[in-house]
C-alpha cells in the first residue's frame, strides 16, 4: 500500500491554517489491479456541481490589494448556501493536531455490488483508534508552519500508524448526487469494517508525486459515484500531474 497524507491540495498552505483540510489517499495494489480511495477530514464537499465550483473560485479571487472581494463572497454565499455546508462542519469540529489522529471521509457515494448481484450504495469513513485527537489554544500557537508531517514521522518512529477503514451503509432515499450535503444520520449509520491500514514507514515526497491517486481506479464491485464532481476528478487530476512533472 501507498498512502499520502496533504493539506487541502495548496501547496501554498501552511499547518497552522485552521481552515486547510487533512487530506489523505492510499492505493491498493499494483498498476495491472489497484483501487485509489482519495479522502479528507469533511465528509462534504464546497460545491454541488462544476459551474458552482468554478463561481465559488471566482468570487474568492484576491483582487489588488491582494484579499477578495467579501461583498462579492457573501453575495454568492447566500445565493449558494450549500456552498457553506463544509466551512460550517470546519468551524464546528475543530482541525485535529496530527494526521495520524484524524478522521478521512469519502465525500461521494459509491454503488457497491456483492456476489449476489445486489447494489447499495456505501461511503468510505477511515477512522484513527481513539478517535480525533485536537490540539489546546496553547498547543495550536506553539506549532510550526510545517509541524503535521514532522509529527507523522514521530508518530511513525514510535510504532506503526493505523486506521480502520469502514464503509457507511446507504439506504432507500439517501442523496447520491450532491456532495455538499451529508446522509440523513450519517454519524450513526450502520458500518461495515473492510480491513485496517497500518502504516510502518515513510518514503520520499517524489514516491507520491511521480503518479496520480487516481478516484476512478476501483476494486471490483465498486462502482463510479453518479455525482458530477466525480466525473470531473479524473480529468482535473490529471493536469495536476502534468503541472507537478
Amino acid at each position: 500500500m501507498l498512502a499520502r497524507f496533504s493539506d487541502g491540495g495548496n501547496p501554498k498552505g501552511v499547518d497552522t491554517d485552521k481552515l486547510l483540510l487533512r487530506c489523505f489517499a492510499f492505493r491498493l495494489g499494483n498498476d495491472n489491479h489497484r483501487s485509489d480511495v482519495l479522502l479528507e477530514s469533511a465528509p462534504v464537499h464546497f460545491a454541488r456541481t462544476l459551474d458552482q465550483m468554478l463561481a465559488f473560485l471566482k468570487a474568492r479571487i484576491p483582487g489588488p490589494d491582494g484579499k477578495p472581494d467579501m461583498a462579492s463572497v457573501k453575495a454568492f454565499s447566500a445565493a449558494n448556501p450549500e456552498t457553506l455546508h463544509q466551512a460550517n462542519y470546519i468551524f464546528a469540529h475543530p482541525l485535529p493536531g496530527s494526521f495520524a489522529h484524524t478522521t478521512y471521509w469519502g465525500v461521494h457515494s459509491f454503488p457497491a455490488t456483492n456476489l449476489k448481484g445486489e447494489t447499495r450504495f456505501i461511503k468510505f469513513k477511515v477512522t484513527p483508534p481513539g478517535g480525533d485527537v485536537t490540539p489546546t489554544r496553547h498547543e495550536g500557537k506553539a506549532k510550526s508552519a510545517d509541524f503535521l508531517h514532522a509529527d507523522l514521522k514521530s508518530q511513525i518512529a514510535a510504532g506503526d500508524v493505523r486506521f480502520s477503514v469502514m464503509a457507511l451503509l446507504g439506504r432507500p432515499g439517501d442523496p447520491t448526487m450532491d456532495v455538499t450535503i451529508r446522509w440523513p444520520d450519517e454519524d450513526r449509520r450502520e458500518m461495515v469494517r473492510l480491513g485496517t491500514i497500518v502504516i510502518t514507514g515513510v518514503e520520499p515526497n517524489e514516491a507520491c508525486d511521480a503518479s496520480i491517486f487516481n478516484p476512478a481506479s476501483l476494486a471490483e464491485g465498486i462502482g463510479h459515484p453518479p455525482d458530477e464532481i466525480f466525473t470531473a476528478r479524473h480529468a482535473a487530476y490529471t493536469i495536476s500531474l502534468a503541472k507537478r512533472r
